[in-house]
């Protein structure tokens, strides 16, 4: 029979009039004097646990968002001593104001500073509609001049006269770091455009910047040009001191070749095929070592006598604890245990792999029928033959489909743990974004995503399959 609701009652006329203003002075006491001590005792924890994080956290500017829930709790009250039913989902709502309005602070949102830092992003989004998977051979034509930096006590490098060819010449012939120098060719292709580079005594080359800019020149009709340029902060320390000789460099492209893959596309490749490899091992033994876990964590095998209940239960806080802890942890632990490369990441999605599956196998096991159980238990058949004839079948399907499943998940993770050094793409992915060399990155990016892709519609069709 079920346990009829209780319908509030009203309360006298000097309840209806104190109750509120009890729910005013501290919210959950109006409830409490009216006979709701349960409701008013989670309203009171509630204000009470609200008041404690805005006073840890100074967010006095957040009081006024308490101001609703505030007077919902009084209103509430009300209602209650009128003999009516109150509003669960409104007083949650008001609460879940304050709720947010933490949160909010808390995460430091910041829907200005959004929008201003979109201009910060823009050439990686560029980067991402021309993925650096094919390129031209393009052939430079370079053209140098010697400058010393600084000017020292012996005379400069003469300037270069014109010749049969392009020639540039700087002046003056030697500057300090951070000076103007003008750059003059002569005898260029008309119209020719190019770029001016920098190399340092030790071999060092920059390209020429100016305002944030690099620095290019266009060529006339008479094949000259002229342009400013400010020595670049590019000198050794070891030859500050005195004067050595740097160069200055003309370059123009002289031929454009065939399309051809870049180097970027034949790394792409191979690092992805690492992850799927990393991906496959991985959930492989995971699943090796999943399966008889599993059973040990059924508690419906598990219950026929109190010491294999003690199992089950260490069998499902070992599952617990293992899935607990992030694959990127793991792949951090392994990868000073066994060095940076693939191999830590296998071990780290391994891990976590035999937990997610365990979890999975053993409540596909506990979600089986027991009636096959129960008939071949009465046969007298031992608890080996009961899993090989009456469970194994039953579990068999699931046990595919949650397999590839997790293989369609280990290859997304295993993309993270090349962050830290558990390679595969990864990897990879990390060194061109600190290099900011985005159209590389973006190749990684789309191939990653065409994999997950193709994986992920290879598992539905097993799961539909065979679930």
């Amino acid at each position: 029979m079920e346990r009829a609701e209780r319908v509030p009652q009203p309360a006298p006329p000097n309840g209806r009039r104190l109750a509120p203003l009890l729910s005013l002075l501290f919210p959950g006491a109006g409830h409490i004097y009216a006979g709701r001590q349960e409701r008013g005792l989670w309203i009171a924890v509630t204000a009470a646990t609200l008041l404690t994080l805005l006073w840890w956290l100074k967010f006095w500017s957040l009081l006024p968002a308490l101001v609703p829930f505030w007077l919902w709790n009084a209103w509430e009250t009300r209602t209650i001593v009128q003999g009516r039913r109150p509003s669960t989902v409104k007083l949650v709502l008001s609460a879940a104001i304050i709720v947010y309005a933490i949160g909010w602070r808390v995460t430091e949102i910041d829907v200005q500073r959004l929008a201003a830092g979109a201009q910060k992003i823009r050439p990686f989004v560029v980067s991402l509609v021309r993925p650096y998977y094919v390129d031209r051979e393009v052939t430079y034509a370079a053209f140098p001049a010697p400058v010393q930096v600084p000017c020292g006590e012996e005379p400069s490098p003469p300037p270069a006269g014109a010749g049969s060819g392009p020639t540039i010449v700087p002046t003056p012939a030697c500057a300090s770091v951070g000076e103007t120098i003008t750059v003059r060719g002569e005898g260029f292709p008309p119209n020719v455009e190019g770029e001016l580079w920098w190399e340092n005594p030790i071999g060092d080359r920059v390209r020429l910047r100016s305002g944030g800019e690099f620095v290019t020149f266009v060529a006339d009709e008479q094949g000259t040009f002229e342009v400013k340029v400010t020595v670049p902060d590019v000198v050794p320390r070891q030859f500050q001191e005195s004067a050595q000789l740097h160069t200055v460099e003309a370059r123009y492209v002289r031929d454009v070749g065939p399309w051809r893959l870049t180097e970027t596309s034949y790394l792409v490749a191979q690092r992805m095929g690492e992850t799927i490899a990393q991906a496959l091992m991985a959930t492989t033994w995971g699943a090796i070592f999943a399966v008889p876990l599993s059973f040990f964590a059924a508690r419906n095998l598990m219950q026929f006598h109190p010491l294999a209940l003690l199992v089950y239960y260490l069998a499902r806080t070992a599952l617990n604890v293992l899935r607990a802890i992030e694959p990127l942890i793991m792949a951090i632990v392994f990868v000073v245990w066994v060095g940076l490369g693939p191999f830590a990441g296998v071990l780290a999605l391994t891990m976590h792999s035999i937990a997610a599956l365990g979890k999975l196998y053993s409540e596909a096991i506990e979600s089986i029928d027991p009636g096959p159980i129960e008939a071949i238990t009465a046969t007298g058949a031992n608890r080996v033959q009961v899993v090989w004839y009456a469970v194994l079948p039953q579990v068999l399907p699931p046990f595919v489909a949650f397999t590839v499943y997790r293989w369609d998940i280990n290859v997304r993770m295993s993309t993270i743990i090349g962050f830290v050094g558990g390679g595969g793409i990864g990897f990879l992915l990390q060194q061109w974004i600190r290099l900011t060399d985005f159209r590389s990155a973006s190749a990684a990016i789309w191939a990653i995503a065409l994999v997950v892709t193709v994986l992920d519609f290879f598992s539905r069709k097993v799961r539909e399959r065979f679930v």
